[in-house]
This record gives structure tokens, sequence and C-alpha cells, in this order.
């Protein structure tokens, strides 16, 4: 059975005469006399009476009438599907992220790329950097938004934000109230740090930042999450070095202090498969471009 068979029968089966059915396809009458047996014939029925003066449905010809029109429209709607996600314009996207993003333009970029792509599905997982590179390698992510300057050979990238780090404090604390602080002002204070296994680059990029600053830190608490890190010091239990969009998050009780003097950035950066032939993935990072030139 074929597609054009479903199609001869149907018209066939609304004009109930092989002549006008042959002239509304366009072809001759003895190439649809056999399209229509070689349908009766993988069907197994017969799905019309005909004579020299008429033709009729039979009762299996009625009931193939509601499938036959079916499996067109399914056929169809495959062929506009896979049409849509050749040129970018329906699928699926799978996008990781770290929590920073939601601090970073994540949620804008994302309302303006699926007002324009309303059919593309784009799911997002929160994970760390170094799981993101995971899953990106597996291919079990098509993009991802990652704190780390060790990318692997075969990814692509594009810096999407820098920034500062600042001091977190207790609202409380004796410092919480300045403008500024010398980094040397927190020596002695439990800190609580992200965990080297979640993002290696970024603690020991705050250890060297203490380093640097004349002192090694009491680091007492090792956490997965940067608000994590920023709802441990809100509730007094330790001083925090956090990157310096994780103000907006508003946590009660939680104080951000800038540190004077020059210190390493914290980067974001943008990354996927460079060898993906991905419609949506190339119409997705070309949004991520615009909002980095924005």
């Amino acid at each position: 059975m074929e597609f054009r068979h479903l199609r001869y029968f149907l018209v066939l089966a609304e004009e109930l005469h092989f002549g006008r059915a042959a002239q509304r396809l366009a072809i001759s009458q003895p190439p649809l006399s056999t399209n229509i047996q070689q349908l009766e014939a993988s069907v197994g029925a017969k799905l019309f009476t005909r004579n020299s003066k008429a033709v009729q449905l039979t009762e299996a010809g009625r009931a193939f009438v509601p499938q036959a029109r079916a499996l067109l429209e399914q056929a169809q709607q495959a062929a506009r599907h896979a049409r849509d996600v050749a040129d970018g314009l329906a699928g699926s996207l799978q996008v990781g992220f770290v929590g920073t993003m939601l601090y970073r333009g994540l949620p804008a970029l994302l309302r303006r790329f699926q007002a324009q792509h309303l059919r593309l599905r784009l799911t997002l997982k929160e994970l760390s950097s170094s799981e993101q590179l995971i899953e990106l390698a597996h291919e079990r992510l098509d993009l991802g938004f990652v704190h780390t300057t060790r990318v692997p050979p075969g990814l692509a990238q594009v810096q999407v934000a820098s920034q500062p780090f600042v001091a977190c404090l207790p609202a409380g604390h004796a410092l919480a109230r300045k403008r500024t602080l010398a980094l040397a002002a927190l020596q002695g204070e439990p800190f609580a740090c992200i965990s080297r296994g979640v993002s290696a680059d970024y603690h020991e990029r705050i250890v060297s930042l203490c380093q640097d600053a004349g002192f090694m830190p009491e680091i007492r608490y090792e956490l997965r999450h940067w608000l994590s890190v920023v709802s441990l010091v809100s509730q007094g239990l330790g001083v925090a070095l956090v990157p310096q969009a994780l103000r907006q998050s508003a946590l009660p009780g939680a104080a951000f202090v800038a540190l004077s003097g020059s210190s390493l950035p914290y980067d974001t950066y943008c990354l996927w498969k460079q060898a993906r032939d991905h419609q949506a993935l190339s119409a997705f990072v070309e949004a991520v471009r615009v909002g980095v030139r924005a």
C-alpha cells in the first residue's frame, strides 16, 4: 500500500466516477483502475463495486474512508514536522545551565526565543559545569551555560557574562554596612564555598584570591549551589565570596559588599558541540550571540 493508492481511493470515493476522478487526479483512467486494484489487493477486500452504469463503495470501502483520510493526514503532518525541524522551526532542545544564570539574563533570553519559536520545546536542566561537560560529550545536552575555562576539544563557545566576586556576609556582621572592604578583612572567618567537585575552577579561584590577599581561607562549608552558599551565610554561619549577580537573590539576612582592588572575574560561557547539524541549536546560539551584543 502506498500513499498514492490512498489519494486515488479517496478521490474516487468522493466522485464515484472513474472519468471525473481521473480528471481531478490529472491521470488517465487505466492507471487509476490499476492503482485501485493494487490497493484492494493490499487491503484484502473489495472497496468498490463497479459496472457499466455506476461505481459504489462497498461496506469495506465505506469503513476504509476515514482510516485512509487519517493515514494521509498523519503522513502530511509528519512531512511538515520534518521540514519544520530541518528549518529550525520545530523540535526540542536540551539546555543545561548553572544556577547563577537565573540572575544573568537567561530567563529573558528564553522568553524572547520562545516567543519567536513557538513550536520549539526547550527543556532546561540545572547542572554543575562539570556535569554539563559530561552531558554535552554524550549528546544528552544540546547546549550548556557553564563557569569553566577547561573546555574539551570539539566544543564551541561564546562568553556570555563576566562579573566580579563580592563578599557575602551575614546582615548583622560588623563589616556588612561597608561600601567596600579589603579581602584581607575576612581572614579568620569561617568560609562557605562551592564544592571543588562541583566547580574545581571556582573553588580554586576563591582560594587563590584569599592567598593573594595574604591568608588561607578556613573553608568550613562546601556546597553544590551558589544559592545554598548565600542561604548559609544569611543564617549567620559564615562568610563567602560569590558572583555579583547573586545580589539579586535578595535573601533576607545576607549582605553583599564590593571588594576593593581588582579580582579575577567570574565568567560564564555558552558551550555546544561544533559538529552537530541542528537548525534549532543554531537558532538558539544566534539568540545567545544577539543577547551578548545587546
